[in-house]
């Protein structure tokens, strides 16, 4: 194989005039380019050492990319090459689809720089939608080249003017898949704590009964490319978690959110709020802290899929202060273990997505990381990034290394098969065929 190897490099070198070899030359310097690097017309040979495809991990495939699509993928001897295809060395690199974030604030971040009231009361939208248009490309040069947005937490519609800048190409930054205001029940979410005659504004927007239809109807003429609704929340006698909606209501939102193709992803922690969300048919349900093996049972009859947040709760208590050592271990980290444990024994699809911006953007791997630690193998996670997302996502073209594929491609040092933290080290980033990161 390392000859074969050898000799298509060679024969590319040789097709090449001098401008082309001093093109890739410029391939394989030390650069991390913040903007990327002018559309390229010629076909590009990515020749990693393995390539996991969203699904197996194969060695020695090599990958060609045409313009913003992946036209061949397999072993090397078995591609064929156009003449001027620039080669791409990757010697002791993992190559796999680019990572989708399934659960993103790009308008917050950590609470132990700023605590959430702050961020919500005291800075105006406007900073915030430039802080989060740094943060996108920060998920973005991380490998994460799609991302799932849940709400922009007091800043209006701000997501969706990023991800318009995005598109637009104004400023670098991943796939956004984005909600803007989530959906919460009058008088359960916050900030709190003021007097009863003063409005304070809110994290997100509030509605009930026959009014839902109107606010999912508004939100979707406003760009959002699904509906985010708070099944529950912290308003319990006791400030503990209890379901907000009623059932009739969950249903209406997801009733008028489909008749325009759009699905429902319903933030729940209670048992009662997962069953009442399940039961509505939104598409995902966020966090499942309190989770048991009855609702995930229901949530896999449904197919409702579970995004588990590990890392935000993880980073929470860290801020409160906790050492991260076992021994030390809070009763909410042993709870969320459990939960995650009879997710994984019920078969519910999991899907990757750590509440990123309770904790730093760029960190995301975090998550991952923290899946594998609480009990789920390796290679499942890496399809959960991946192919597991796209689908639940409604990303037909993305989350696989195919032909036809859009060419959002990572490539990074080491196997994340063997150890999840080789993740961390992301030497290439491609999104729609066009590198923004290379080794």
């Amino acid at each position: 194989m390392e000859i074969l190897r050898m000799i298509v490099l060679l024969s590319l070198f040789a097709m090449a005039s001098p401008a082309g070899l001093r093109s890739q030359a410029h391939e394989i310097s030390l650069t991390t380019p913040s903007r990327p690097q002018a559309a390229i017309p010629q076909p590009r040979l990515l020749l990693p050492a393995r390539t996991f495809d969203g699904q197996a991990m194969h060695e020695g495939w090599a990958v060609l990319v045409e313009g913003n699509r992946i036209t061949a993928a397999g072993p090397l001897a078995a591609l064929s090459i156009p003449a001027g295809a620039e080669a791409i060395e990757l010697p002791g690199h993992t190559l796999m689809p680019g990572l989708i974030e399934g659960h993103s604030h790009l308008l917050l971040y950590p609470y132990n720089r700023a605590d959430w009231n702050d961020q919500v009361l005291k800075e105006s939208n406007e900073l915030r939608a430039i802080r989060g248009a740094v943060q996108a490309e920060e998920n973005l040069m991380a490998g994460f080249t799609t991302v799932r947005e849940l709400g922009t937490e007091g800043a209006g519609y701000a997501d969706v003017a990023i991800k318009q800048a995005i598109e637009q190409g104004i400023i670098p930054g991943p796939r956004l898949i984005v909600s803007g205001r989530a959906i919460v029940a009058t008088g359960s979410y916050g900030p709190k704590g003021f007097k009863p005659d003063f409005d304070v504004p809110l994290g997100a927007e509030p509605a009930d009964g026959d009014a839902l239809i109107r606010v999912v109807r508004g939100q979707i003429g406003k760009g959002a490319d699904f509906i985010k609704v708070y099944a529950d929340y912290r308003w319990g006698p006791d400030g503990e978690a209890q379901p907000t909606f009623l059932q009739e209501e969950l249903e209406l939102m997801v009733r008028t959110a489909r008749s325009s193709g759009r699905g429902v992803a319903a933030h729940a922690a209670t048992a009662e709020g997962m069953r009442r969300a399940a039961l509505a048919g939104v598409e995902t349900i966020e966090h499942g802290d309190g989770g048991t093996a009855e609702v995930f049972q229901l949530m896999k009859e449904k197919g409702v899929a579970l995004c588990p947040t590990l890392a935000a709760g993880d980073a929470i208590l860290r801020y409160r202060g906790w050492d991260g050592r076992p021994e030390t271990e809070p009763e909410r980290i042993k709870q969320k273990k459990k939960s995650f444990q009879l997710a994984l024994e019920s078969g519910v699809t999991i899907l990757a997505g750590g509440d990123v911006g309770v904790f730093e953007h760029g960190e995301n791997v975090r998550e991952l990381e923290l899946m594998v630690e609480y009990g789920m193998p390796p290679l499942e996670v890496l399809r959960a990034a991946t192919a597991v997302n796209a689908e639940a996502f409604h990303l037909p073209e993305l989350g696989r290394i195919r032909e036809g594929f859009l060419a959002d491609l990572i490539a990074l040092e080491g196997n994340p098969a063997d150890d999840i933290s080789s993740l961390r080290k992301v030497r290439l980033v491609m999104k729609d065929g066009v590198l923004y990161r290379k080794p």
